[in-house]
């Protein structure tokens, strides 16, 4: 039964154990699976004869389920196809990359461990469960502990302990529990755990408050803790576990949650540490972690947080749409003046990917014609910044960084930040084996294009040839990614923070417990492993942001701005008297950006040469308070790309309901 269920586990299959070990048919798979997995692996097949073995297998243990349509059918039927398809990933793979990852997955691991506190060899002095950024301690000094870094760190351990691909790290999740209790305690220069200290980015690694300056708040920590103490209270109520999920992990979550409900909308530092705006990276894991935290609540009885968690949830789906750029990538931040080509837009799809929701446009999975042309501009974005990428073909993998015009310790590319584009495609080629077909839409062409100059928009299902050779081509892609960081890895398998954009030597903080972390995820994603869903599945969204920046053909961008205060729970949205602004329908009105709170902004296109009126709206809930009257106006212009509306007084009548003047 353990094995069984482990199995179903790592193939990301959330069933009881009975749901397969009631078949006998399952464990002659188990058995067959595992003989043929093994045998293949040792005989180093590749493509052609592994992909027909497992089609036949499948297709054999598919003729064992007949008709039948019930639920535990189904759920074997699901488990089965998933398991073959990961197989099939695995042997179709480069040998180079085979071998790096079969040297480095328990150097990486052993790296990992040994920055967690208190028995982790390089991590003297942290406390238990604290994981350190590295041990360097000068030039960089990262010997602190940061809630991103230690979120995302323990997203992997929990997801290792919970899909069954290592069960010796109880421990060590116990622990980082342990420590994130007290930790969200500690009065820091943000605030308390009440006044905005769960923003606070770092602390020493003896949990006491780091008081230099820094940039804070970095409003992402809160949610990707609570993300990971989600996964791991989800897999507690499967083992049963109740109590120890409502009294130890729910307290902590609840704390998380409500800081991401009513700080969403506020400006934040970015992952990076560099820009104070609104980040893509940040509103996309805080979109998450509510939908996660509603579907605990919802699990446990603590429904009382649900339709505020809620609410906050779908405002976070409407803001994420507006980092899009028309250009045909994710602009990284609202602030920076930089270009917006980031790897924090690449991470927040991998930190987001849920397969059950395919290729989702709308929260950006990685197999989104979104993502994907987002991809191939931050990819080439870097060719010609480092000279390790020069004359390295288009359809291969280079080295990539945080941003093209980064110059942090002299602006060398990552092995998280390359890593990440790897794991990004991994997750695709997961999900398009999965549902057997692939979809080329005209924003993702120039990506597919790549691997097939004459492949068209269109739909292609895994019988053809198109989507073998786009999918080969791929996975050959993906790989070089790996083999980029397998060639400036050295021998002893450390993982730096950078390596040199001109030999690719180790350089900045050494042992960076974040590289290590990513190195073990691209290289699951690779095997095929697929991490418990979040609820991506079926979301939609009537906000109605424009996504636009520069105004189609007869329109302009006018930009709003009001100054309005507010209290939590609140929002401001705009509607008007045209179909961009909704038609006055305070239903589907624009949702505003707080950024520069207390200033609320939107850009919107609207048509040109046009009258047009509009009020600002207070939504809290379902309370809907109108700005005063009269109507506002504007006429738009002829023919300049982008006007400034600026309100810069609260004009909200708090005591009356005011619907528009007709």
């Amino acid at each position: 039964m353990w094995a069984s269920s482990k199995l179903a586990r790592f193939f990301g299959v959330h069933a009881s154990p009975s749901t397969y070990d009631s078949s006998p048919y399952f464990h002659l798979l188990l058995v067959f699976y595992t003989a043929m997995n093994y045998a293949l692996m040792a005989l180093n097949f590749r493509l052609g004869v592994t992909k027909a073995a497992a089609l036949w297998m499948f297709s054999l243990y598919q003729s064992t389920l007949g008709n039948s349509k019930s639920r535990n059918d189904m759920s074997r039927h699901v488990f089965a196809r998933e398991g073959f398809l990961v197989v099939h990933n695995a042997w179709a793979q480069s040998s180079t990359v085979d071998a790096y990852i079969s040297t480095e997955s328990p150097l990486a691991k052993a790296g990992l461990l040994a920055n967690i506190g208190p028995s982790g060899s390089k991590s003297s002095g942290a406390l238990s469960g604290i994981v350190i950024a590295s041990p360097s301690n000068v030039n960089p000094d990262y010997l602190y502990t940061w809630t991103r870094d230690s979120a995302l760190v323990f997203q992997t351990i929990i997801d290792q302990y919970t899909l069954g691909l290592d069960t010796t790290l109880r421990s060590e999740i116990d622990n980082y529990v342990g420590a994130q209790a007290i930790i969200q305690q500690v009065s820091n220069p943000s605030g308390t755990i009440t006044t905005g200290g769960l923003g606070e980015p770092k602390f020493n690694i003896d949990e006491t408050a780091f008081t230099g300056a820094w940039g804070r708040p970095q409003r992402d920590g809160p949610a990707l803790r609570s993300n990971a103490l989600i996964t791991w209270a989800n897999y507690l109520l499967t083992e049963d576990n109740t109590t120890y999920v409502t009294n130890t992990l729910w307290p902590i979550i609840q704390n998380d949650l409500n800081y991401v409900a009513e700080n969403w909308n506020q400006s934040t530092y970015d992952l990076w540490e560099e820009v104070d705006s609104s980040s893509f990276f940040t509103t996309a894991v805080q979109h998450r972690s509510l939908r996660q935290g509603v579907q605990l609540a919802n699990a446990i009885s603590q429904t009382s947080v649900v339709s505020s968690w809620t609410a906050q949830a779908e405002n976070l789906l409407c803001f994420l749409q507006s980092f899009w750029n028309t250009a045909g990538y994710i602009t990284a931040n609202t602030g920076g003046g930089r270009s917006g080509k980031d790897a924090n837009t690449v991470l927040a799809s991998i930190h987001t990917f849920d397969a059950a929701a395919g290729c989702d446009a709308l929260t950006f999975q990685p197999c989104s014609d979104v993502a994907l042309s987002n991809l191939l501009t931050y990819v080439d974005a870097f060719r010609s910044v480092y000279s390790i990428n020069s004359g390295i073909a288009e359809n291969s993998g280079v080295a990539t960084g945080r941003y093209p015009e980064d110059s942090y310790q002299g602006g060398n590319p990552w092995y998280l930040t390359t890593l990440a584009v790897a794991e990004l495609l991994y997750d695709s080629l997961t999900v398009w084996n999965a549902q057997g077909s692939l979809n080329v839409t005209s924003l993702s062409l120039p990506f597919f294009q790549v691997f097939d100059s004459s492949v068209a928009v269109g739909s292609y299902a895994s019988s053809t040839s198109t989507f073998t050779t786009l999918t080969a081509g791929i996975q050959d892609y993906a790989d070089a990614f790996v083999e980029i960081v397998a060639k400036y890895t050295p021998s002893d398998g450390e993982l730096s923070e950078q390596y040199s954009k001109t030999d690719g030597s180790q350089l900045s903080a050494v042992d960076l417990t974040w590289s290590y972390a990513s190195a073990l995820t691209a290289f699951d994603a690779r095997a095929g492993v697929i991490p418990a869903s979040w609820g991506a599945k079926g979301l939609t969204s009537t906000c109605g942001i424009s996504t636009g920046g520069g105004g189609g053909a007869g329109t302009v961008a006018v930009t709003f701005n009001v100054d309005a205060t507010t209290v939590f729970g609140e929002n401001i949205y705009i509607c008007g008297s045209v179909d961009a602004l909704q038609n006055w329908d305070p239903n589907t009105a624009l949702l505003l950006s707080s950024a520069d709170y207390p200033i609320w902004s939107i850009t919107v296109n609207l048509p040109a040469s046009t009258d047009i009126q509009y009020k600002y709206v207070r939504i809290d809930g379902s309370s809907i308070t109108w700005e005063s009257d009269p109507n506002m106006e504007i006429t738009t212009p002829a023919s300049v790309s982008r006007a400034r509306i600026h309100e810069r007084e609260d004009k909200y009548a708090i005591s009356e309901r005011e619907r528009p003047m007709r």
